[in-house]
């Protein structure tokens, strides 16, 4: 056993493989000497056989060291009797903690950074713009990159956004509303393009929906994303059911996606079992459809579909 296993519990050594992970990135990102990156990548996997050793798991982004692993050293709150099990995935939030949901835990389970004061303060200063009232309020608590992005805006370097909507209804609530509206200002602050997937083929195949209502469910969905006052002229929306077939180039990203994602990795994500249809699994699978490059000289999907509506 290392002097690094001695001194750090599974979920230290997974924080520091965290940040060690960052840092490498920052370094090449930053294009840093040659030398100190090498140090930086042999710290990184140093940590990562101290963590093996330590846990008997290999590490993955993402994914803290489970709870049977974690309870051989772990004396954080658990172990006093404060904690609870916080139980989050892309359906359900759920807490036995009587303090509500532990976020900071979230932050390390889920790979991201806690946005902090001087993250909301370099907006500012990049965008030009008072920073969103969800950053200044804390709502948005943790993310992914944002300095990366920021890094490309003050170089002039090219970049877009993406978000979406799983349609399994004909209105949006107001819940729904949040990642658009601040999509939006994202959009007027840095002039950029924007693409919308709508999910109505991954809505057929996890809800008991038929799939004419399904691709109903993106046409009324997409009216309400219209609503937030997108820009016309740099925003793409479109529905898998429609644009997966009419683009060969993004069922290319599809495959290429699929021959890097393993059945025991999206297993270990969603929770598949052997009574799911394989459907779920190829969807989740290809989940990274959105990274098809935007054109601007594609027409907005929603045209036929709005033309659809009128007759």
């Amino acid at each position: 056993m290392t002097d690094c296993q001695e001194a750090n519990s599974p979920m230290e050594l997974y924080e520091k493989l965290t940040a060690q992970g960052d840092k490498v990135r920052a370094l090449k990102t930053d294009k840093a000497e040659k030398a100190e990156v090498v140090a930086a990548v042999q710290m990184l996997l140093k940590l990562k056989v101290d963590y093996k050793q330590t846990t008997g798991q290999d590490y993955k982004a993402g994914c803290p060291p489970s709870e049977t692993a974690a309870a051989v050293t772990d004396n954080g709150p658990a172990a006093d009797g404060d904690g609870g099990e916080d139980n989050v995935d892309p359906w359900n939030v759920s807490t036995t903690n009587a303090k509500g949901v532990d976020y900071d835990k979230l932050i390390v389970r889920f790979g991201s950074s806690k946005v902090e004061k001087e993250l909301v303060d370099r907006i500012e200063k990049v965008s030009g713009q008072k920073p969103h009232r969800f950053l200044r309020r804390g709502i948005f608590f943790s993310h992914r990159d944002m300095h990366q992005v920021l890094d490309a805006y003050e170089k002039h370097k090219s970049f877009y956004l993406y978000t979406g909507r799983g349609p399994s209804s004909e209105a949006m609530h107001v819940g729904h509303l949040i990642p658009f509206i601040f999509t939006k200002w994202l959009q007027d602050v840095f002039d950029i393009p924007l693409v919308i997937q709508l999910t109505d083929d991954e809505k057929y195949l996890w809800k008991d929906l038929s799939l004419e209502d399904c691709h109903r469910f993106a046409v009324e969905n997409a009216k309400d994303i219209i609503a937030c006052g997108f820009d016309v002229n740099k925003t793409f929306i479109f529905s898998d059911l429609d644009y997966m077939g009419a683009s060969p180039d993004f069922y290319r990203n599809v495959v290429k996606i699929q021959k890097h994602v393993t059945f025991n990795q999206v297993k270990g994500i969603f929770g598949f079992t052997d009574s799911d249809c394989i459907g779920k699994n190829t969807d989740k699978s290809s989940g990274s459809k959105e990274k098809q490059p935007f054109d601007s000289n594609h027409s907005n999907i929603l045209t036929s579909l709005w033309k659809e509506e009128e007759t």
